[in-house]
C-alpha cells in the first residue's frame, strides 16, 4: 500500500533561514504579503526585521498582530477582515503555533468565505487559500509543516480540528535563532508538544515507513536536548537540534496523525485555557501507560530513540524506562498538575464526560494503538488529580 506524503513546496532550514524571505517570495511570484503575528513578535523586533528585509527588495507589507494564544472564531474573523481590506497575494505567518494556526484559518476564510465551523473535521479542506509562508519561532508545534489547524469556538468551548491540504503552508523558513529568546516555560511546553507529536506519530494506527523515519529522528534530536534548552536557553547546539526535531515531528504527525494525547488535550485547553503543550505534558505519562499493552514494541522503540533505554533492553524494560522518563521529564520541567494549574476540581469533574465526548469526536483517539471508550477517557481525566 502506498502513502501520500504532503509537505510545503519550499523548506528553508537552518541558521538565518528567515533571511531568505525575499528570494522565497520571488520564487512564488508574491509581491504583496500580509504578516500575521502577535504582539510579542512585534515587541521583540522580529516583525520589523522582516519588513525591513523585504523593503530592501521593494516588497512592502502590512501587519496583523492581534492573534491570540489559543485562536478563537472571533480572533480569526478580525484577521479575515484585515485580509479583505488589502490587496494581499500571500500571508507571512510569524510566530509560534497560534499565529501560524491563525494564518491558516484566515487564509481559507479570506478567500472562500463562510464561517470557521463550516471547515471543521470531518470536512477535509483541500481548497487553496492565500499562500502561506510560515516562519516558526518556537520548537514545538510543527505547524509550519502540517495540514492542520485548531480554532476554538468560544460560544461552545469546543476546540475545532480542521484538516486538509488547504492548510499546508506553501513554504516554511525554519530558523532556530528565532527560538533563542524563548523563556524556560514556553521552551518546555512547546518542547514536550514536539516530543508528543513524534511519539504519537510513531504509535499511530496511520503510521507508515515515511512518517516512522521522521518520528524516530525527531525523538533522537528532542530526547537529549529538551532538558538542555530548558536549563540553558543560550545553548545554540541544543536549540538547533530542538528546532529540527520539532519540524521533523510535525512532518511525521501531519502524515500519520496524532492520537489519544491530543484528542484528550484539546478539550482541557478549550474549557480551562491550559496552553496546548502543557496539557499534552499533563496527559502524556497517563495516556502512554494506558496504551502500552497495545503497541509494546513501538513504545520500546520510542524509549530507545529518546536515549532513555539501550538497544540491549528487552521490550518490557524499555517500556518501564519510558514511563519513568516521562514522569521525570515533567518533574524536571516543572509541569504542574491540573490542580496546581489552578483548575477547580468540581468544575473539572462536571465537564469530564463532555470533554471525553469531544475528544472522541475529534477522531484523534481512534488513531491510538488502544482506542478508549468514553468511560476510560473519564478515568484518565480523573487520574490527573492523583
Amino acid at each position: 500500500m502506498s502513502t501520500q506524503v504532503i509537505l510545503p513546496r519550499i523548506m528553508q532550514v537552518g541558521e538565518d533561514a528567515c533571511m531568505e524571505m525575499p528570494s522565497v517570495l520571488l520564487s512564488l511570484g508574491c509581491k504583496r504579503p500580509l504578516i500575521i503575528t502577535d504582539k510579542v513578535m512585534v515587541d521583540l523586533g522580529y516583525t520589523k526585521k522582516i519588513q525591513g528585509l523585504l523593503e530592501n527588495h521593494m516588497i512592502f507589507c502590512d501587519v496583523f498582530d492581534d492573534t491570540v494564544p489559543e485562536p478563537t472564531v472571533q480572533s480569526i474573523q478580525a484577521g479575515v477582515n484585515k485580509a479583505h481590506n488589502g490587496n494581499y497575494d500571500c500571508i507571512i505567518a510569524l510566530g509560534g503555533g497560534s499565529p501560524i494556526d491563525s494564518a491558516k484559518a484566515i487564509s481559507i476564510l479570506a478567500k472562500h468565505g463562510g464561517e470557521m465551523r463550516d471547515y471543521k473535521f470531518p470536512r477535509i479542506v483541500n481548497e487553496q487559500g492565500l499562500p502561506i509562508i510560515a516562519v516558526p519561532t518556537t520548537a514545538g508545534t510543527g505547524s509550519e509543516v502540517t495540514r492542520f489547524t485548531i480554532i476554538t469556538d468560544e460560544t461552545t468551548d469546543e476546540k475545532m480540528l480542521c484538516v486538509g491540504i488547504g492548510y499546508m503552508p506553501v513554504a516554511a523558513l525554519v530558523d532556530y535563532k528565532l527560538t533563542c529568546t524563548l523563556p524556560p516555560r514556553i521552551t518546555a511546553d512547546t518542547g514536550i508538544d514536539a516530543l508528543t507529536h513524534a511519539i504519537e506519530a510513531y504509535v499511530s494506527k496511520k503510521a507508515n515507513p515515511y512518517s516512522d523515519s521522521q518520528a524516530l529522528e525527531a525523538m533522537r534530536l528532542i530526547g537529549p536536548n529538551l532538558r538542555r534548552v530548558f536549563h540553558n536557553g543560550d545553548d545554540k547546539e541544543a536549540r538547533e537540534a530542538m528546532m529540527l526535531g520539532s519540524t521533523l515531528a510535525g512532518v511525521a504527525f501531519s502524515n500519520a496523525s496524532v492520537a489519544m494525547v491530543h484528542g484528550l488535550s484539546r478539550p482541557i485547553g478549550a474549557f480551562f485555557h491550559v496552553p496546548h503543550g502543557l496539557s499534552n505534558a499533563m496527559l502524556l505519562p497517563a495516556v502512554t501507560q494506558f496504551s502500552l499493552e497495545a503497541a509494546p514494541e513501538r513504545y520500546a522503540d520510542c524509549a530507545k530513540a529518546m536515549g532513555v533505554a539501550s538497544y540491549e533492553d528487552d521490550t518490557e524494560t524499555a517500556n518501564r524506562k519510558l514511563i519513568e522518563e516521562l514522569h521525570a521529564l515533567n518533574d524536571e520541567l516543572r509541569v504542574p498538575t491540573v490542580e496546581q494549574f489552578g483548575i477547580n476540581r468540581n468544575e473539572f469533574i462536571s465537564v469530564q464526560k463532555t470533554m471525553a465526548e469531544q475528544a472522541l469526536a475529534s477522531g484523534s483517539p481512534g488513531n491510538n494503538p488502544r482506542v478508549p471508550s468514553t468511560e476510560e477517557i473519564v478515568e484518565i481525566y480523573e487520574s490527573l488529580w492523583a
